[in-house]
C-alpha cells in the first residue's frame, strides 16, 4: 500500500515521498526519533504518521480479508487465517498444532488500540492436550510485545493496562475439556447458545477434530452424517458471528498412483468440511514453537505482524 494514501497532510506525505518512505512497509520498523529526523518534522508529529500508519497497515488486510499469522503460512494458506469461515490445519504429531491453537487463543485478545480485537477464544480440548503453563508463556510474551509497541510509539498506557497482565489473557479463553464424540457433538451443539450470551468471542478452535472420531467407530455411514452435521453447524457459527474456526486435524496415509502420501485424517467426505485446509510440514510449523508475533484481530479478519 501506497503512502499517498495515508490520510495526512499533503505536506508529510510529500516529505515521506521525498525521504523514500514510499509504501507501509517501509514506515513499518523506522523509530519515531529517526523518522522526525528525516522528515525534519518534530517527533510528536512523526508519532502520529506512524500511529496512522499502523492502523491503515490492518485495514489494507482487513479489505482483502486475509488473516496473516506468519509469512509461511500466509502462502500456505493464500492470505491467511479468515473470519466467517472454517480453516483446517493439520500435521504430524509434535509438529506444533496445539501451539498454533494456543498462540491463536492469547492473540486474538491484543485491544484495539494495538490495531487487535480485544475479543476472547473458545479452545475444544478433545486430546487433553492444551498446557495453561504454555499458553501463560505466549501470554507474558504477547504482553512484553505491548510494551515494547507502547514505548516505541510513546503511547498512554492507562487504558491497556489490565490487558497486560498475562494471566488477564488465561481469563478470557474459554476452555472445553472433551472426552468423547457425544459430548463434542454437545459442546458444538451448545456453541450458538453460548457465543449469543458472550459476542466478543471471535475464534474458535477445535483441537482436534478427529480424536474421537478415528477410533471405537464401525459405522462409517453414521460417523460420516455426524461429521457432516458438526461441519455445517461450525460453517454456521463462522458466518453467523463473523468470526474464525480453526480446526486442528491429525494426518494420516492414503494409497495414491503406486504411493503412500500423507492426507489430512477422516476421508474424503470430510475435506469439504473447511473452506481452507492445509497440511503443514515439519520446516512449516516449527517456527512457530518460539514465535511471539502478534495475531491482529478485527471483526473481518486475524492477522500477525
Amino acid at each position: 500500500m501506497e503512502v499517498s494514501s495515508l490520510p495526512i497532510s499533503a505536506s508529510h506525505r510529500g516529505k515521506l515521498i521525498s525521504s523514500g518512505y514510499t509504501s507501509l512497509s517501509s514506515l513499518s520498523s523506522v523509530s519515531p526519533s529517526r523518522l522526525s529526523q528525516d522528515l525534519k518534522i518534530s517527533e510528536t508529529e512523526a508519532v502520529e504518521i506512524l500511529k496512522v500508519a499502523s492502523r491503515r497497515s490492518g485495514s489494507e488486510k482487513i479489505e482483502n480479508g486475509n488473516h496473516a499469522i506468519m509469512n509461511d503460512l500466509d502462502v500456505i494458506l493464500g492470505g491467511g487465517i479468515r473470519c466467517k469461515e472454517v480453516t483446517e490445519i493439520g500435521g504430524v504429531p509434535g509438529i506444533g498444532k496445539t501451539q498454533l491453537g494456543i498462540q491463536l487463543a492469547v492473540n486474538v485478545q491484543i485491544p484495539s488500540g494495538y490495531g487487535g480485537l480485544g475479543g476472547k477464544a473458545i479452545y475444544i480440548d478433545t486430546e487433553g492436550s492444551f498446557m495453561v503453563e504454555r499458553a501463560l508463556q505466549i501470554a507474558e510474551a504477547c504482553a512484553q510485545d505491548m510494551v515494547e509497541y507502547d514505548n516505541l510509539l510513546r503511547k498512554d498506557s492507562q487504558a491497556c493496562r489490565a490487558i497486560k497482565q498475562p494471566k488477564a489473557f488465561l481469563e478470557n479463553i474459554f476452555y472445553f475439556r472433551i472426552c468423547t464424540y457425544t459430548e463434542q457433538i454437545a459442546v458444538i451443539n451448545y456453541l450458538e447458545k453460548f457465543i449469543s450470551e458472550h459476542k466478543d468471542v471471535k475464534v474458535v478452535i477445535v483441537d482436534s477434530i478427529t480424536f474421537h472420531f478415528r477410533q471405537d467407530f464401525e459405522d462409517m455411514a453414521l460417523r460420516t452424517r455426524l461429521l457432516g452435521g458438526m461441519a455445517l453447524k461450525l460453517m454456521k457459527l463462522a458466518k453467523q458471528f463473523k468470526l474464525a474456526v480453526v480446526l486442528l486435524n491429525q494426518v494420516t496415509t492414503k494409497y495414491n498412483e503406486g504411493s503412500f502420501q500423507l492426507t489430512l485424517a477422516l476421508g474424503d467426505s470430510w475435506s469439504h468440511a473447511s473452506t481452507t485446509g492445509s497440511y503443514c510440514t515439519g520446516m512449516a510449523m516449527r517456527g512457530m514453537h518460539t514465535s511471539t508475533n502478534h495475531l491482529l484481530c478485527d471483526q473481518h479478519q486475524l492477522r500477525m505482524l
